[in-house]
């Protein structure tokens, strides 16, 4: 995708297309969790769908976690050899349990990157979603 820079600034702010264009193109972040004000940090892989994010899990510290606090961000990001782009999309998560939605879910064909069970399949409805594009190069020197 490409981005284009005003006025030299290696920084660009996204707008929420070119930011869930990001999303949509990728298939690995980070879930990012808090409970009782103690953030935790899980890898996920996911996939978007009428924008929204799924992932599957297991039983364990993630799963507990986000149906103890719902609000969750996910992050994701892509480094080249001469640009980065990072995307924090910020929102509420469910464990889905209606047979209909898990039909659809099952459909789209997620699948777990790691040979393990992962039976249940979250659903993460955004809030807010903002991305940042860089263009990579030398510090500059200070001016004198």
């Amino acid at each position: 995708m490409m981005f284009t820079h005003a006025d030299g600034n290696p920084v660009l702010e996204l707008d929420d297309e070119q930011s869930w264009k990001l999303l949509e193109a990728t298939r690995h972040g980070r879930l990012v969790v808090s409970v009782a004000g103690e953030p935790d940090i899980f890898p996920v892989n996911y996939l978007t769908s009428d924008r929204k994010i799924y992932l599957r899990t297991a039983p364990g510290n993630k799963l507990a976690q986000l149906t103890i606090n719902s609000r969750v961000l996910l992050e994701t990001d892509g480094i080249l050899s001469d640009e980065a782009w990072s995307v924090v999309l910020r929102g509420t998560a469910r464990v889905l349990t209606n047979s209909a939605e898990l039909a659809v879910v099952e459909g789209l064909g997620l699948k777990s990157w790691v040979p393990t069970l992962k039976d249940f399949y979250v659903e993460i409805v955004p809030t807010s979603v903002s991305g940042r594009h860089f263009e990579l190069g030398d510090q500059p020197e200070h001016e004198i």
